[in-house]
């Protein structure tokens, strides 16, 4: 009977649990002794599988790599890949997955849902209403207004920015969007490409739903955030590290923007005494846009088919760093 392999499990979730999940695959799961970067770097040393945690707090970094000698195939179970570091991982012949598409719809349905918050002021004028006030000629002031025939801006088009344009599109939008790589509207759901100054200039509504990397990294800063119309709205589903907060912040003090929706943070948790959480113009989300049942019922059959695959000498799926994705044991 072949040797179980060995599968160390970082999701925030009891190892019982964990087991349960993959009971019917030839693996042993294990977990850290505790939720430290430490003591991933002593656990990862006997693994030959790593399920990576999508919560970002323990992660696959340079010093992990370097102390897992076994390591054959992680998988991440998130579209995100920032807790993990891929090219250090493809240097040393690992490959590394994530679950693209498992979340596509429910993100792109908390981008439309919040759309049309910010647009209509809805999360404010339930707070005044419990507060004991009638804003109905005030709620008109904040801006806004229907989301049919607003130009809509996209940043990022994976299955997420498809899904997003799709969704917009239908509501009546006029939908361009920006990626690294050019794409024809028929491959970005019917959204037309335009270079980033430009499809600033278009956005009164900038949606965000790219992967954060080296050069996309503080991407929407004070410069990017000025190109965009006066009275604009911008929703942050992509990742914290791609949006300059602070100039956010300025741009909705000097009036500049109307309103913003934000999912992802610099820091998260959001800190208590964060300045985003005093603006009443900034809708904000606890990174939870993918969280839908749904989305959380494909993420896991994704995660435990691709964990099959890896041990049955399939090819693996979603390999993000180029290396091989027949996943071979390591003596």
């Amino acid at each position: 009977m072949p040797t179980p392999w060995s599968l160390l499990a970082l999701p925030p979730l009891d190892e019982s649990l964990l087991a349960a999940l993959f009971a019917d695959l030839p693996v042993t799961v294990t977990t850290p002794a505790d939720r430290t970067p430490a003591a991933v770097t002593e656990a990862i040393g006997t693994a030959e599988i790593v399920v990576g945690d999508w919560s970002g707090r323990l992660g696959v970094g340079p010093e992990q790599v370097a102390a897992a000698s076994r390591l054959a195939f992680v998988q991440q179970p998130s579209v995100g890949m920032d807790s993990l570091d891929p090219e250090a991982l493809g240097r040393a012949g690992v490959p590394a997955s994530n679950a693209a598409g498992a979340n596509a719809i429910s993100v792109a349905e908390w981008c439309v849902g919040a759309a049309f918050a910010g647009l209509r002021s809805l999360a404010w004028a339930d707070a005044q209403m419990r507060l004991g006030e009638w804003p109905q000629l005030t709620i008109s002031q904040r801006g806004g207004g229907e989301l049919a025939g607003r130009r809509v801006g996209i940043v990022g088009m994976g299955d997420i920015g498809r899904a997003c344009a799709t969704r917009f599109a239908a509501l009546g939008a006029d939908v361009a969007h920006w990626s690294r790589r050019q794409r024809s509207a028929e491959e970005a759901g019917g959204a037309r490409w335009l270079a980033l100054p430009d499809l600033l200039a278009h956005s009164q509504l900038l949606v965000l739903v790219i992967a954060l990397a080296p050069e996309t990294r503080g991407l929407i800063d004070a410069d990017a955030l000025a190109r965009l119309p006066q009275g604009a709205y911008l929703v942050n589903a992509a990742r914290g590290g791609v949006l300059d907060e602070t100039a956010l912040l300025g741009a909705l003090g000097s009036g500049h923007l109307a309103g913003a929706a934000l999912d992802v943070y610099a820091t998260e948790p959001l800190p208590a005494e964060s300045p985003l959480r005093d603006d009443d113009r900034i809708l904000l989300s606890p990174h939870a846009a993918g969280a839908s049942r749904e989305a959380q019922g494909r993420l896991i059959s994704l995660v435990i088919d691709n964990v099959r695959r890896a041990v049955s000498g399939e090819p693996v799926l979603h390999v993000v760093n180029g290396v091989d994705p027949v996943i071979r044991r390591r003596d």
